[in-house]
């Protein structure tokens, strides 16, 4: 599942130790296992023997350069939502021939921008967005390859924060109304239609909902291959990953010993529950994973302030705070939280484990269970390598975390922590004030 385990007493990420990152470094800085990456990668991509299928991950998720560089090399395409996230991927020496380019707003100049880089296709969210791309292609004498998003109104059963795929959300054209739209795309002269997309969520745990979404656009699929010729389906991404106790205290963690019906969806069940439809259409399969790519494949390392006993309540204060991971503020998420140094002799703590910003939202676990830790000592969020850094930002005038990449008993700094003197280098006191 990941290559975060104790070696004796100590977290090591592949056979690195975490609390010798964390003293280098510094904290809070994430820590991100290349082997989990390349595991994922590699069982997500193998999952459905016999079809051509491509991998564009989703850079949302997490759009480090070296990430990126990573999976390129790899053999990933990518799935991007806007022109700095394809900058990056130019950035870190990858192509964009293969990719895709998604999300609702694209303007004038990300268009033009994904034209001139080669784009693979246009993952288109409205009608007038079409209008716009047609335009924009014409201007520069091409044509501009595209798929249209069909939201196929199915139920993902996941936080209402992060579904896509209902008739009430932003995206896509509705299933009702989306050959017409295909009617309407044909006769632009500067548009090519080229495939059919859709994503219906994101840490969706099991499998019905993708199927019951693809049952829905396959027959639209089809008679767009005879209508138009499209070579390819996107299927988006959306797998869930293991949060709760995902780092195994013992020989295995509580999923692995469930029935199972029970157990959290798995790459190889996805692609044999899926593969079957998309072998008869015949098309190109496209799929766009972010989530099951890195979640696992990060922790976010933090050392404790302070232990603070109240009255009835115990708050174990750390230096990383909710700008640094955002998820359990925004989303209620839980992440398993684990000290870098295991010692069963300690007794156990509770305690509600938060940051030092002035929020009461600035909690990162209420009534947590964890070996009583002391000032200065090291813990790990796991399971933050997705949408932990990307979505960090500055409140409280704290900077932007540092990133580390492992491989093997190698690592290095990937991004250094963030200075004062970078946060306010584009801000200026106005002449009249002076």
């Amino acid at each position: 599942m990941h290559h975060f385990r104790y070696a004796g007493q100590n977290l090591h990420c592949e056979s690195v130790d975490l609390a010798e990152v964390a003293r280098l470094y510094g904290t809070p800085t994430y820590v991100y296992s290349a082997a989990t990456i390349e595991d994922n990668y590699t069982r997500l991509s193998g999952s459905m023997k016999g079809l051509d299928v491509r991998v564009c991950y989703s850079l949302k998720a997490n759009s480090n350069l070296a990430v990126v560089r990573h999976l390129a090399n790899l053999g990933s395409a990518f799935d991007f939502v806007s022109g700095g996230e394809m900058r990056r991927v130019l950035a870190a020496g990858a192509g964009v021939r293969d990719s895709v380019f998604a999300g609702v707003g694209k303007t004038d100049v990300e268009i033009r921008l994904a034209l001139e880089a080669g784009i693979f296709s246009f993952h288109v969210e409205s009608e007038p967005e079409l209008g716009r791309i047609n335009h924009v292609a014409g201007k520069l004498g091409v044509r501009a390859p595209i798929a249209i998003r069909v939201n196929p109104d199915v139920d993902a059963n996941t936080h209402a924060k992060i579904t896509t795929g209902k008739s009430g959300n932003k995206f896509g054209i509705p299933l009702k109304q989306a050959a017409a739209a295909y009617e309407a795309a044909a006769k632009y002269p500067h548009v090519e239609i080229k495939g059919i997309q859709t994503h219906i969520g994101s840490q969706i745990t099991e499998v019905s909902p993708f199927v019951e979404a693809l049952d829905k656009l396959a027959p639209l699929a089809a008679d767009l291959k005879v209508r138009h010729g499209i070579s390819y389906i996107s299927i988006g991404g959306g797998i869930g990953v293991v949060y709760r106790e995902a780092l195994a205290s013992g020989p295995f963690t509580w999923w692995e010993t469930q029935p199972e019906g029970k157990r959290p969806l798995t790459a190889e069940a996805y692609g044999a529950a899926l593969a079957p439809a998309l072998r008869q259409l015949g098309l190109k399969v496209l799929l766009e994973p972010g989530r099951s790519m890195m979640a696992n494949a990060g922790v976010l390392l933090s050392r404790v302030e302070y232990l603070k006993r109240g009255q009835g309540k115990n708050f174990l204060i750390v230096d990383a705070a909710m700008n640094d991971l955002v998820r359990p503020a925004m989303y209620d998420a839980f992440h398993e939280i684990v000290p870098l140094r295991r010692d069963t002799t300690r007794r156990a703590l509770v305690a509600d484990i938060v940051g030092p910003i002035c929020e009461s939202a600035d909690c990162f676990a209420k009534d947590r269970q964890i070996q009583e830790l002391g000032e200065g000592e090291y813990l790990a969020f796991m399971s933050a390598g997705a949408y932990g850094h990307v979505m960090a930002s500055r409140y409280n005038t704290r900077p932007i975390p540092a990133e580390v990449l492992v491989k093997g008993s190698a690592f290095e700094q990937v991004t250094a922590r963030e200075t004062f003197e970078q946060m306010v280098a584009n801000e200026k006191i106005p002449a009249f004030l002076k």
